[in-house]
């Protein structure tokens, strides 16, 4: 914690404020993985949200949450996401992780294909203790639009300290790539704009790595 023992004051700053989060959304370019999923037989949502979610424990500052007061690390993370259902309703899918790529699909496969089965609110997660809760990033996927703006709902106004992360509609772009509207909205007292950055960064390395393991 001694990175964040350097940040405490900012943290007290933005703590003590009504809303301390920070949501920024902006264009996202990475290289286009669409064709090497469908030959491996991955849907593209998937992959990516493995490689965000990689991402997210490999940059410090979106691991820190408040546990009764006090600030921790956390050290892992459980997987979860939105789906629609059958009656076009939301409703949430979490799994176990799997640092295997496949598997981490497969899981994440089944476990959104068991909530969007369901026409209850899934509350799998009101099983978590609190402590267990903070292992979360909400997650979010908008496929039909190329927003520009989002504004997360969060618990507790005061204390937005779980990211949360949204992306939209993919475009074809030049080179090789593709490009698509992404948001993270965080604690400012654990976040700023360069975290973002390297956040973003750090994605698209995890997902480049992820094409060259699978095409080696």
């Amino acid at each position: 914690m001694d990175k964040f023992e350097r940040r405490r004051d900012r943290f007290a700053l933005f703590d003590s404020m009504d809303s301390p989060a920070l949501n920024l959304c902006f264009t996202l370019t990475l290289p286009d993985f669409r064709l090497w999923c469908r030959a491996q037989g991955l849907a593209p949502f998937h992959v990516l949200l493995c490689a965000t979610l990689r991402a997210v424990l490999k940059i410090e500052n979106f691991c820190y949450r408040i546990v009764d007061g006090e600030v921790i690390r956390i050290e892992r993370l459980r997987p979860s996401f939105t789906v629609t259902n059958v009656n076009d309703d939301l409703n949430f899918a979490m799994f176990a992780w799997s640092d295997d790529l496949h598997t981490f699909v497969a899981r994440s496969r089944a476990a959104g294909a068991e909530a969007a089965g369901m026409t209850a609110l899934n509350t799998q997660y009101a099983a978590l203790s609190p402590r267990q809760a903070k292992e979360q990033v909400f997650v979010t996927c908008i496929p039909w639009l190329d927003f520009t703006s989002i504004q997360h709902p969060t618990a507790t106004l005061a204390q937005p300290d779980i990211p949360s992360l949204a992306w939209g509609r993919f475009r074809d772009a030049p080179n090789g790539e593709l490009t698509l509207p992404f948001s993270v909205q965080a604690h400012h007292g654990f976040v700023d704009g360069l975290h973002i950055h390297r956040l973003a960064a750090q994605i698209t390395t995890e997902l480049t790595t992820i094409l060259q393991l699978g095409s080696e």
